[in-house]
Order: C-alpha cells, then structure tokens, then sequence
C-alpha cells in the first residue's frame, strides 16, 4: 500500500541502495518525479539485476516502510526520505556474489559479464523511450524527421536532374583548383547514397576511370574520372583544354 507523501518536498531524494545480490550499499540521488518501472531501469546499471527479478522494499531508518511494487507510480508517492534505504532482492535465482540468472542468461560468477547483459540493457532503454514517447517512438516527430529527409532527397534530385549528360562543366571543390571537363553519368550510385555526378576531366586529375567498386558507370581512361555532387558542378561552354601534344 502507498503512503502518499504531503508537504512541500525537494524534487530530489538521497537514498542508500542495498541488494541480495551483494554486501555493500551504494548512495545515489534520483528525482521524485521517476516512476518505478523508470527507477528499475536505473537500478539495473547500478546492481546489475534484470528489470524483470527485481523486487524492491522501502525502508525508513529503522522499520520497514513498503514495497515498490506499483510500476506506475512515482518514486515520490512514496514516504522516501534522504537517508531512507532500498533493498533490492533479486529473484533470478542468483546467489551473493553472482551475477544474475534470468532465463536467457547465462549463469556466471561476479567478474565476468553475462552474455546478453547488453541486449536486456537495452531492452530497458527501449522500454523507456517507448513508454516516454522518445527518440523513434516519438510518431510526431519521427514524421517529421522522414519528411524532411524526403524533401531533402528531392532537393538533391532537382540538382541532378539540371545537369544533362555530355555537357561541358567546370568542378570546383574546396582545396583544389578549377578543373574542366565533360559530364558523363548523372544518378544514384552503388558505392555512397545520394545523387553524384560522373565527370570526365580534360585531363589525368581525377580519381579513377569511371569504374567504382567494380561498377562501371562510364568508360575512360585511367585518373581521367571522377564522381562529385552536383552542388560542385557548373556548367558552361568551357572549351576542352588543349596540351600541345602537336607540339615538336
């Protein structure tokens, strides 16, 4: 049964955490405002036993006050005071000095880690953001977030679909001098996301041959290719550069 607490109180409760599952007591701080199920997660990092085999009691300095059995219930509406004590007992079967033993964990002594510790921890995480409507779970703003990645996705088309193939362009791309050229591939790649741009330089300054990862997207002569975002992209009537190969 829940004592409700009246009374002006600080938002915040100093109290000592002990456990079944050793022999020392920790002293930590938490907020009043946090629900039960939203303390066990916190308890979980600290103790290291399963949200699911905890089961916690209240005391006072002296006497015992109540079980924290009403997961919805703020920590608050319980007479916990600076200096009250939480006990911890856990029932995963575990004895003092183990670590927990839930089904789907795997029974270990003390100084080694279980070998799903890390998915029931995030089970937990989950378990809160789901139920504070946070992060993913957050249908609003998650909308919102695809939204805007789709308008950015046709901004970058509307780039690309500017430049027609065959046309003579100039790159210019930050730390490197202007290079001219020729566009020979507009579109999605295989090898990064996005729109990009294939251009055949003039001459021997680009990065590859029009091939990428195995992937043939235009033909040409090696240090002759390279792909860049549209942004990057100019085009004009840039005549192609002449190196006086005729030249004795």
């Amino acid at each position: 049964m829940n004592c409700k607490v009246t009374g002006v109180l600080a938002p915040t409760v100093t109290v000592f955490i002990s456990s079944s599952l050793n022999t020392f007591r920790s002293k930590k701080r938490y907020s009043r405002s946090l629900t039960i199920a939203e303390f066990k997660c916190k308890l979980e990092l600290l103790v290291g036993s399963p949200v699911s085999c905890m089961e916690l009691e209240l005391y006072g300095v002296d006497k015992f006050y109540s079980k924290l059995d009403q997961e919805d219930a703020l920590l608050g509406s319980y007479p916990v005071d600076d200096g009250s004590r939480i006990h911890l007992t856990d029932h995963s079967g575990a004895r003092l000095g183990e670590m927990r033993t839930c089904p789907g964990w795997r029974s270990t002594r003390s100084h080694k880690k279980p070998a799903t510790r890390g998915k029931t921890r995030s089970a937990s995480v989950r378990f809160f953001l789901k139920r504070s409507k946070l992060g993913r779970y957050n249908e609003e703003e998650r909308a919102q977030q695809e939204a805007e990645a789709a308008q950015r996705l046709a901004k970058k088309k509307a780039e690309a679909s500017s430049i027609p193939v065959g046309s003579r362009c100039e790159v210019r791309v930050a730390g490197h001098s202007p290079r001219w050229g020729t566009v020979m591939y507009v579109g999605l790649t295989d090898f990064k996301p996005g729109y990009w741009t294939g251009v055949r330089y003039d001459e021997p300054r680009g990065k590859n041959d029009g091939s990428v990862n195995g992937k043939c997207y235009f033909q040409r002569q090696a240090k002759h290719g390279t792909f860049v975002k549209p942004a990057v992209v100019t085009m004009g009537d840039f005549p192609e550069e002449d190196y006086g190969l005729d030249e004795i």
